[in-house]
């Protein structure tokens, strides 16, 4: 995909003077874990390959750190990517750190105040502590231009949803908002344009005519790893099902757009979204929740999720969660959509698989056919697989299944570089539009409204298995 040229604000080389627009990146919720894990090393990246030169960055968040502290946590943060250039130093030589709370209209101007040129906030915030910070920035306004950054969950339901789009609106225009998604700063997620619609084996034959089943999955062998205070109130479906598994749905599930301009890409995605629904409207036969015993792990012993610090037993926090959908138009209508994600699981496996569908007749003779083909897109590593039927060695008329791979080169910034980089140019590309967000939402309330009414099990798996045994997406050879 181009990208726009970062040094397009600055004039031109021989010009009477060469002048940078300079950025402010305001960062609320700065202390927490998302800020240190992926938004700051995400950022190291990104100043390193200059697509942002003279960065201005502030942090600020509760706690009461002064800008020495502040300017550790972000030169540590950026020395975990080798961001150690002139540029990303003079980052961190500068950065300021101010303690508010950022849900108070007198701290927000303050905040504010500090801010100039072109301004990015990025909200590092839970959902709620999200919609009363975005609340008093539109009691007081924000300076023209300014874009907002929001990581997902967006909301905790399809109201919360709703309510905070309706409230952004009076805050910028959509195409100011980044509801950030990094799974779509994924290399390998954008690939899927590439390999869906400029390779002709592949596109006639992505369709219900072709295809028994499509299978996106996202299994970790991570447990918990000290997320409490986040994950025990979301889980595996709103955590990762709900926002990243969806999205990926959506670009393999999509039509062609006639350009990748963001309103082409991002509306073939809302079309997709809005035709998918559970498989046969039963979220109970549609899902399976479950979450992970004491078991061993990589050669690590966890606990019971229930055991771990900072859960609270009583809220049923599933860490594995599986869905079935079906995408109700011309292409794939009854084609099953599975979608996974668990921790603490004995493999890794994080893909995309195409499963196509048997031939309708084999000569006789031929044997060891029984493996379908398959079309596997792989997240990590990023590797694109093609599982075929092929004449193997002795008998010819006895069929081997063999896998032809081909890695994916890596991205030239990470998920969360490639996400804040459109944020910096205004490209909404790779942000969640705010319809999209709500249908995602609609999607799982079904599921979520089963669960929350017990119609469906919470079934326990030792960690270090292969999860419940009653899985709808039944393991894969290969």
């Amino acid at each position: 995909m181009t990208k726009p040229d970062p040094n397009a604000s600055a004039t031109a080389p021989g010009s009477p003077a060469t002048t940078v627009v300079r950025q402010t990146l305001l960062v609320l919720g700065a202390s927490g874990d998302l800020a240190g894990r992926l938004l700051l090393p995400g950022l190291g990246r990104l100043v390193a390959s200059g697509a942002v030169p003279g960065l201005r960055l502030i942090g600020s968040s509760k706690e009461d750190w002064d800008d020495e502290r502040w300017r550790s946590r972000v030169a540590d943060a950026f020395a975990t990517v080798g961001a150690d250039g002139a540029a990303e130093s003079e980052v961190i030589r500068e950065t300021r750190y101010v303690p508010a709370d950022v849900t108070r209209e007198e701290d927000l101007r303050l905040l504010l105040r500090d801010c100039s040129g072109p301004l990015v906030i990025f909200f590092a915030l839970p959902p709620m502590v999200t919609a009363r910070s975005a609340a008093a920035l539109a009691r007081i306004g924000v300076p023209p231009g300014t874009r907002l950054m929001l990581e997902k969950p967006f909301g905790v339901d399809r109201i919360s949803a709703r309510s905070l789009n309706e409230l952004l609106s009076t805050l910028v225009p959509e195409n100011q908002v980044h509801r950030i998604d990094h799974f779509l700063g994924k290399s390998t997620v954008l690939n899927l344009l590439g390999l869906r619609f400029a390779n002709r084996i592949f596109e006639p034959v992505l369709n219900s005519a072709h295809v028994a089943c499509v299978d996106i999955v996202f299994d970790e062998s991570l447990g918990l790893e000290s997320r409490a205070g986040y994950y025990d109130g979301a889980g595996a479906l709103v955590d990762m099902v709900q926002s990243h598994l969806l999205q990926v749905l959506a670009l393999l599930a999509m039509e062609p757009p006639p350009t990748l301009a963001a309103e082409e890409v991002r509306g073939r995605k809302a079309q997709v979204l809005r035709a998918t629904r559970l498989w046969q409207d039963d979220p109970v036969a549609a899902s399976r929740r479950a979450r992970y015993a004491a078991g061993e792990v990589d050669g690590r012993r966890l606990p019971d999720y229930a055991a771990e610090p900072g859960v609270d037993p009583a809220r049923g926090t599933e860490t594995l969660a599986e869905i079935v959908l079906t995408v109700d138009n011309w292409r794939w209508a009854g084609v099953p959509f599975r979608l996974r994600s668990g921790k603490a699981l004995a493999a890794v496996r994080k893909e995309a698989v195409i499963t196509f569908k048997q031939p309708a007749r084999v000569p006789a003779g031929l044997t060891g056919y029984e493996q379908p083909d398959r079309l596997r897109i792989g997240f990590g590593p990023d590797q694109l697989g093609l599982d075929l039927n092929v004449n193997g060695p002795g008998n010819p008329y006895d069929l081997d299944q063999v896998q032809l791979t081909a890695d994916f080169g890596p991205g030239e910034l990470p998920a969360y570089g490639e996400v804040l980089r459109g944020a910096f140019e205004g490209d909404p590309t790779l942000s969640v539009r705010g319809d999209v967000a709500e249908e995602c939402w609609r999607i799982v309330e079904p599921v979520l409204a089963a669960w929350k009414a017990g119609a469906v099990p919470l079934r326990e798996y030792p960690a270090g298995s292969s999860g419940p045994a009653d899985s709808l997406i039944g393991p894969v050879s290969g």
